[in-house]
């Protein structure tokens, strides 16, 4: 077998040497049959059309659920996404960024950033004004931070981490420029309406409402938040009419005996399971 090509049936006669017999074979079957495949046309399989704002099939279009106009706002996200993201369906960050004026929504894609291969991103990481979105020891509470600005007087750039939770968790601690912004947390009582994906506690949001849920404190404008949250929850309802079932979190199963997963024997996930329960800090997820 040369080069990977399959077998090779052509004899040709040495010069002067007996002639050969043109007695038909299996493999002058084979050679054949594919040379018959050969010629037929290539399907090139259709993808579905796309709705160029939402990013969602146009059969199933959330731009109704989505602002007549995008939102004027003066904060500045930035949405840090996790390479598995970008493969998922039900992606809530193209609602988000189709909610908002251009620019005001940048999606940079990525495991690892440095300020070689991003120095834009560094030096959103470097501004004074710039705010990181995750929960910690560290983290100050958003409202409390901007509560006596004025709205616009501060352009605030907020950095969001989009992935799991371990996936973001991984790239905050791998990341050193994130951990030159201001570190906040959302404090307030909220349950996340992400209902069709599973959410490690009741209080981790999808990035969209965490999204939503800053913006409308940073603005000082509640209506924000509604307004942003309405193509999710379209989504959401739109999934579960044909045939998505609510996903609780693992905190929701855990406390009412409804988790059916062998716990682990590791103290350290043992741990991560009862921290589910206690902790009370809202996580992007």
């Amino acid at each position: 077998m040369a080069n990977g090509s399959g077998v090779c049936s052509s004899v040709i006669p040495e010069e002067d040497g007996p002639e050969t017999c043109d007695i038909p074979t299996m493999e002058d079957g084979l050679v054949d049959a594919f040379g018959d495949l050969a010629v037929l046309p290539v399907e090139v399989g259709e993808r579905r059309p796309t709705c160029l704002r939402c990013r969602r099939p146009q059969k199933v279009c959330l731009c109704p659920f989505l602002p007549p106009q995008p939102l004027e706002v003066s904060t500045c996200l930035y949405v840090v996404q996790h390479p598995a993201e970008e493969s998922r369906v039900l992606r809530t960050v193209p609602l988000l960024a189709a909610c908002l004026q251009q620019g005001k929504c940048n999606v940079i894609v990525g495991r690892r950033f440095s300020e070689e291969k991003h120095p834009e991103l560094a030096a959103v990481c470097r501004d004074s004004k710039t705010l990181i979105l995750y929960p910690g020891p560290k983290s100050q509470n958003l409202e409390e931070l901007v509560q006596y600005q004025e709205v616009g007087t501060v352009k605030h750039n907020v950095i969001i981490i989009d992935g799991t939770w371990s996936q973001a968790k991984n790239m905050f601690l791998k990341n050193t420029l994130f951990h030159l912004p201001k570190q906040v947390q959302l404090n307030r009582t909220l349950s996340s309406q992400y209902v069709i994906r599973t959410q490690p506690s009741n209080i981790c949001l999808s990035t969209l409402e965490c999204a939503a849920v800053a913006l409308s404190i940073l603005e000082k404008n509640d209506n924000i938040q509604e307004v942003l949250l309405r193509p999710l929850k379209a989504l959401c309802s739109f999934q579960l009419q044909h045939g998505a079932q609510i996903h609780h979190s693992k905190e929701h199963l855990l406390k009412n005996g409804m988790y059916d997963k062998p716990m682990p024997k590791n103290k350290r996930k043992i741990k991560r399971m009862e921290k589910l329960v206690t902790d009370h800090h809202i996580c992007p997820r």
